[in-house]
C-alpha cells in the first residue's frame, strides 16, 4: 500500500499547473533580440522560428522541474483550427524544440520563472493569442524570419526604411529617393488589415490566414491588394496628365501617407499611384511583415498582353506611330522578394519577381507573380507564376511595320533592344547596382540562345543580324537641362561600296514614361541626304524650350525618332531614343547637431533654372524616424525669378539614432515635384 500511495502522490505533483498571478513579456528584450524593435517596444512582435521569452511571476508556490506543467494554446485568425496550422497545443519541454511550437523553462526554480517560446518555422504570420493555463491569454504578433541569410543584405532589404527607385532613361537612370517607412507607427498594423482585406481572407478567412504561413502566398496576395482593380486594395492607377480626385503620382514622396490615407478611408483606394509607386508600397510592406524585398527598374520594358514575345508597331512614312497595340514602356518597376521555393525543383531559391502594377490579368485577378528571377533568365515559361509576361518584359522584340501612303507596307530594320539596365539600389550605399545579368544571359551568347529555345522565342531565334549598309543613330550632347535650348542629332552612316541618296525624317516629341505619345517638339524632314562610300552626315535638330517646355509632363522626356529611307533599295532604318531632361538640384543643409529627441533645421535651395518666374514654390521632407511618420511643408511668400534661389528652412525631430535619409519635394506652377535627399547620420 505505501508504495501504491507514493506513486499516486508523484503522478499528481508530477501535472501541478502553475499558478500565475502576472506576467511581463520583456517586449524590449524580445523585440531587440527578434530585429523588431524598430516597432517600439509596447508589445510584442516576434519572428517565426526563433525563442522568445516571457517572465511568469507566481501567485503562489514554485516552480519545480518535472513537477510544474503549463497547457499552452497559440491561436491566430478568426476560426483557428489545427488542420490549419492556425492553432497549437503544447506544453512544457525540457528543451526547446525549433522545429514546432514549443515551450521551456531557462529559470531556476523559484516563483519567477522566465519561460522561452518558439513558434514552428512555418507558422502563419499575423496576429495571435497564448492561452496559459487558466491565467490568462497574450497577445503577440508574428512576423517572417529571414534571419537565415547575409545580415548585411537584410539589414538592407528589411530593416532599412529608405531607398532609391530608379526612374529616367536607359541611358541616363535617374535616383528618386524613396521613404519606405515600414516602422513608422501604425504601419504593421495597417499592412496586416491589408491581409485581413484582400477577397480569398473575406471568402475563407480560415484558409486564408493558413496560407499566410507560405511567403509565396503572401507576396501573391500583396501583388493583388497593393492594386484596387479587384478589391478594396491600396491604390488606383492613372496615366493620364489629369489627376482630378487625388494627387499625381510624382507627388508621393514615401509609403507611410499613402498606406494611412487608405486605412483612414476605409480601405477606399488612394488616388494615384503609377509602377513605381505601386512597387514601393508593396516593398514597404514585405518588409514589415518580414519578407526581403527590393524595387527593380526595367528601362525599355515590354507589356505583352498576348504572348507572343513581340511588340508590334507600325509607323508612317513621316516617322509618326500610328498603331501600337501593345505598349513599350521607357522603364518599369516591380518587386523582387527572397524566399525559397519547395515547389520547383532545386536551384530557383532566391529572388523571386512580382509586379503589383496593374497590367494583365493572372487567373482572373490583377496581379502577377512571384516567379523566380533564375526562371526567367533559364526560359523556364511553364513555372509559376506568369513567366512568360515577365519573360516578355526583359526579352521580347520589337517589330517595326512602315505603312506608306499607296498603303503597301515594308519591314523597318529597328535597333530597339528591350530589358536593359536592369537597376535597384546597392546593398549599404545608394549606388546603382546592373542585375540586368540576373535575368538575361549575355546577348548572342549559346546560353541565350538555349534559354530562347527553351521559351520557344521563334523570332529571336530566327532573327539574324544585318549586315547594315546605312547605319543610324541618335547622339545627343551630355548637359540637357530643363529650361536649356540644346540640339540633338541624327548620325548617318554609309557602309556600303556605292553612292547614296536617302530621305531622313528626324522628329521629336513629348513622352509619358509608359510610352504614351505627346505633342511635337521640333521635326526635320530632308529629302535628299546623300552619302559618298564610308561618309558620315550628321543631321543636327534644335529642341527649344519656348516649344517643349508646355508639352512635358512631370516625367520630362522627350521621344527623338529619325526614320532613314533609301530610294534605291526603298530599305527603311528607324532609330528610337528617349531622353529626359534634368531637374535643378536640391540642396540640403543640416542646421545644428544631429542627435536623438534634438530639433533640428534643414535649409533648402533649390536655383529656378527656367526663363521663367516660379509661383506657388512648396518644399515638402519626410524621413523615417525623423518627421514623425509626417510630412512637413514650407511655401514661399514670394515668386522665384529666372535664376534666383528659393530657399526655405524647415524644422525636424528625429527620434533614433543611425543612418537617415531625409527625402525632400520641391512643387511649383511650371516646376513640379522635383525630389532630392540628404542623408543624416543621428547620434544617440
Amino acid at each position: 500500500m505505501v508504495t501504491i500511495f507514493v506513486r499516486r502522490r508523484r503522478a499528481a505533483k508530477e501535472w501541478q499547473s502553475l499558478d500565475i498571478d502576472h506576467w511581463n513579456l520583456e517586449c524590449e528584450f524580445n523585440n531587440m533580440d527578434h530585429s523588431t524593435d524598430l516597432n517600439g517596444a509596447d508589445r510584442l512582435i516576434v519572428r517565426r522560428g526563433q525563442p522568445f521569452t516571457i517572465s511568469l511571476y507566481l501567485y503562489s508556490g514554485n516552480y519545480q522541474p518535472g513537477v510544474s506543467s503549463l497547457d499552452c494554446i497559440v491561436e491566430t485568425g478568426p476560426q483557428p483550427l489545427e488542420q490549419y496550422g492556425t492553432r497549437a497545443s503544447f506544453g512544457l519541454s525540457a528543451n526547446i524544440d525549433t522545429s514546432c511550437w514549443s515551450a521551456a523553462v531557462t529559470s531556476p526554480p523559484g516563483d519567477m520563472v522566465a519561460l522561452s517560446i518558439c513558434s514552428a518555422p512555418d507558422a502563419p504570420i499575423g496576429r495571435y493569442t497564448l492561452t496559459l493555463g487558466r491565467s490568462g491569454q497574450i497577445e503577440f504578433i508574428l512576423l517572417f524570419n529571414p534571419w537565415c541569410t547575409d545580415k548585411q543584405s537584410l539589414d538592407e532589404y528589411v530593416l532599412s526604411q529608405d531607398g532609391i527607385i530608379y526612374r529616367g532613361s536607359a541611358k541616363h537612370p535617374i535616383p528618386t529617393p524613396w521613404n519606405f517607412g515600414q516602422f513608422e507607427s501604425g504601419i504593421l498594423d495597417i499592412c496586416l488589415r491589408i491581409l485581413d482585406m484582400n477577397p480569398k481572407c473575406l471568402k475563407n478567412p480560415g484558409k486564408d490566414c493558413s496560407g499566410r504561413r507560405n511567403p509565396i502566398y503572401v507576396s501573391r496576395v500583396l501583388s493583388a491588394m497593393v492594386n484596387c482593380n479587384d478589391d478594396r486594395g491600396v491604390l488606383l492607377g492613372k496615366w493620364a496628365d489629369s489627376y482630378e480626385g487625388g494627387v499625381s503620382p510624382m507627388f508621393w514622396r514615401g509609403s507611410v501617407e499613402i498606406l494611412r490615407n487608405w486605412d483612414t478611408q476605409a480601405c477606399q483606394p488612394v488616388r494615384y499611384g503609377q509602377c513605381w509607386v505601386f512597387a514601393a508600397v508593396a516593398c514597404s510592406i514585405s518588409r514589415a511583415l518580414g519578407i526581403p524585398c527590393r524595387v527593380v527598374t526595367n528601362y525599355l520594358s515590354a507589356h505583352d498582353s498576348n504572348s507572343d514575345l513581340v511588340i508590334e508597331r507600325v509607323i508612317n512614312e513621316n516617322g509618326d506611330l500610328i498603331q501600337a497595340k501593345e505598349m513599350l514602356w521607357n522603364f518599369h518597376c516591380w518587386v523582387e522578394s527572397w524566399m525559397t521555393r519547395p515547389d520547383f525543383k532545386p536551384g530557383f531559391n532566391g529572388w523571386q519577381a512580382s509586379d503589383p502594377t496593374p497590367q494583365e490579368k493572372s487567373e482572373g485577378t490583377y496581379c502577377c507573380g512571384p516567379i523566380p528571377v533564375r526562371a526567367i533568365k533559364e526560359g523556364e515559361l511553364t513555372f509559376k507564376y506568369d513567366a512568360p509576361f515577365v519573360f516578355a518584359e526583359v526579352n521580347a522584340d520589337v517589330t517595326t511595320i512602315m505603312k506608306r501612303k499607296d498603303g503597301s507596307t515594308s519591314k523597318v530594320t529597328n535597333t530597339t533592344v528591350v530589358g536593359q539596365k536592369i537597376s535597384t539600389k546597392s546593398v549599404g550605399s545608394d549606388a546603382r547596382e546592373d542585375i540586368t545579368h540576373l535575368y538575361k544571359y549575355p546577348e548572342g551568347s549559346d546560353e541565350e540562345r538555349e534559354a530562347f529555345k527553351k521559351a520557344n522565342h521563334q523570332n529571336k531565334l530566327l532573327h539574324q543580324q544585318e549586315n547594315e549598309g546605312l547605319h543610324l543613330t541618335i547622339k545627343v550632347t551630355p548637359d540637357m537641362r530643363k529650361g536649356c535650348d540644346f540640339d540633338v542629332f541624327a548620325v548617318v552612316t554609309n557602309n556600303t561600296q556605292s553612292n547614296k541618296k536617302c530621305r531622313l525624317v528626324f522628329g521629336s516629341c513629348a513622352v509619358s514614361y509608359n510610352g504614351i505619345l505627346g505633342e511635337n517638339c521640333g521635326f526635320k524632314d530632308l529629302l535628299n541626304v546623300e552619302l559618298s562610300p564610308g561618309a558620315e552626315r550628321r543631321v543636327p535638330l534644335r529642341l527649344n524650350y519656348s516649344k517643349y517646355g508646355g508639352l512635358l509632363n512631370e516625367d520630362n522626356l522627350i521621344r527623338l525618332a529619325a526614320l532613314l529611307m533609301d530610294y534605291s533599295t526603298r530599305d527603311a532604318t528607324l532609330a528610337v531614343r528617349n531622353i529626359v531632361l534634368d531637374n535643378p538640384e536640391i540642396k540640403v543643409r543640416i542646421l545644428g547637431e544631429p542627435k536623438e529627441n534634438r530639433e533640428l533645421a534643414a535649409e533648402i535651395t533649390l536655383r529656378n533654372p527656367l526663363p521663367e518666374t516660379l509661383e506657388n514654390c512648396c518644399f515638402s521632407i519626410e524621413g523615417a524616424n525623423l518627421t514623425a511618420g509626417q510630412v512637413i511643408s514650407e511655401r514661399l511668400g514670394s515668386s522665384v525669378a529666372p535664376g534666383e534661389d528659393a530657399t526655405v528652412k524647415i524644422y525636424f525631430t528625429p527620434t533614433h539614432s543611425g543612418l537617415r535619409k531625409l527625402v525632400v519635394d520641391f512643387d511649383s506652377n511650371k516646376l513640379c515635384h522635383v525630389k532630392g535627399y540628404r542623408n543624416v547620420i543621428i547620434g544617440k
